[in-house]
């Protein structure tokens, strides 16, 4: 399982096992993640799970598609070049290690 540290806006880190297949949306919510809200459930209607991936991490989990490119639009917290939402980016063993920014809403 790739082990994947949710950083918030305050410094302090979640981390967590995530299991292979799992979006990072629905492993941050069961690990009490704050700020990552999931409100749709992942099916790109929302933008509650609106996270900045690590510069380190942009090139291994992918650039956001259209749909995702437009929800990205509508976030509360400001857009970054890196930012994702969480329900499009999927556990995998090249993930691991994976760290995720959490942007305060």
């Amino acid at each position: 399982m790739p082990k994947v540290t949710w950083i918030l806006a305050d410094g302090r880190q979640i981390k967590a096992d995530v299991p292979l297949g799992h979006n990072l949306m629905e492993a941050a919510v069961a690990n009490n993640v704050p700020d990552v809200i999931g409100e749709c459930g992942g099916c790109l209607s929302c933008a509650t799970c609106h996270v900045y991936v690590d510069e380190a991490w942009v090139a291994k989990t992918g650039k956001p598609g259209d749909m995702e490119n437009d929800m990205l639009e509508i976030t509360t917290a400001e857009r970054h070049d890196n930012s994702r939402l969480s329900c499009q980016i999927t556990a995998t063993p090249e993930l691991d290690g994976l760290i995720l920014h959490v942007p305060h809403i």
